[in-house]
C-alpha cells in the first residue's frame, strides 16, 4: 500500500478511499461526506460532486419551469412546511 506523510507539513484536506467487495469507497474525512462509486476513478468524482453540493458551491433551486417539466406544479412545491421525520431531528 502507498503512503505519504510530510512532518510538520499541515494537509487542508484528508480523503480516504477503499475497496469493499466490488465498489470503491471514498471519504472526505473532514465533512464527512462518503460516495462510492465502481471504480477508484469514478468514486473520486462521486466525491468531488458530493463535496460541491454539502458546501453549497453547486446545485440550485429548481425553476418553476423545471418543475413543470417534471409534473410537478409550482403552486403545491414548497418547502419546509413539514414537520421533520424524526431521524432527521
Amino acid at each position: 500500500m502507498a503512503s505519504s506523510t510530510s512532518e510538520g507539513s499541515g494537509h487542508d484536506h484528508e480523503i480516504r478511499l477503499w475497496r469493499e467487495d466490488d465498489w470503491w469507497i471514498a471519504k472526505d474525512v473532514d465533512s464527512g461526506v462518503t460516495t462510492q462509486g465502481p471504480s477508484r476513478s469514478r468514486a473520486l468524482d462521486n466525491l468531488d460532486e458530493a463535496v460541491a453540493l454539502h458546501n453549497g458551491e453547486t446545485g440550485s433551486q429548481p425553476t418553476d419551469e423545471e418543475l413543470r417539466e417534471l409534473g410537478i406544479d409550482p403552486a403545491e412545491n414548497t418547502t419546509g412546511d413539514q414537520e421533520l421525520p424524526d431521524i432527521l431531528k
